[in-house]
């Protein structure tokens, strides 16, 4: 891998991703999941239960997705397509979906931020402005940290997600400045660091997990 060095003077604003880069995603979307589960159980049994296993979730979303791959970058639309097709499988009413979603949407925003993020991203705010990026669906604004930036913007709003030049060239927008003047700060290597390097961004990699740089994928 090549090292490229961070010129920091062509620096004018930041974007910066969320999940796996300000809080560990996975023991979030298993608590929302877990009481999305517990509100359901009560109204629709089986379509909790099928909610509660992992591998009827994964063949739901491929069939749903299969269906409607209009959809495929929004994670918020997926969750409610899947939601509505459970209920339907078992036999329960559809219209569930909507508040059942609502449910999963609310505890998705409690996040547990790692030690390091809230310094960091109040530094980072001080001298940049700095534009939220991602492809899920949490809301700085809800999670309570929404004062440290100066947008959020996300694939579903976009229509397109990371690696996607385009969702880059957004935040680059909201942020005011070009592409080349954005660093761009996450922690997956080709999301977020190929896809803003071919965006005309500068990449730094959140790696917590000392893993190598992925064969195959720009250099940073």
């Amino acid at each position: 891998m090549t090292d490229h060095r961070l010129e920091l003077a062509r620096i004018r604003a930041i974007t910066l991703d969320l999940d796996d880069t300000l809080w560990p995603v996975w023991p979030t979307i298993e608590r929302a999941q877990a009481a999305l589960v517990a509100w359901l159980a009560p109204q629709a049994p089986r379509a909790a239960a099928l909610a509660d296993n992992r591998s009827a979730h994964l063949a739901t979303r491929q069939t749903v997705l299969a269906a409607h791959p209009e959809i495929a970058h929004d994670l918020g639309a997926q969750r409610l397509y899947i939601l509505r097709h459970m209920l339907t499988q078992a036999g329960e009413d559809p219209a569930l979906a909507e508040p059942g979603f609502a449910v999963f949407h609310e505890a998705r925003q409690r996040v547990e931020l790692f030690d390091d993020a809230l310094p960091a991203l109040t530094a980072l705010a001080e001298r940049y402005p700095v534009v939220a990026l991602s492809n899920g669906n949490a809301d700085v604004t809800r999670i309570g940290i929404g004062h440290h930036f100066r947008a959020a913007v996300s694939a579903a709003q976009v229509g397109v997600g990371k690696p996607d030049a385009r969702i880059f060239h957004a935040g680059a927008d909201a942020a005011g400045v070009r592409a080349e003047e954005v660093l761009h700060i996450g922690d997956d290597p080709t999301l977020d660091g190929h896809g803003a390097l071919v965006a005309g961004m500068q990449f730094a990699w959140i790696n917590r997990l000392g893993a190598p740089w992925p064969p195959g994928t720009q250099a940073v």
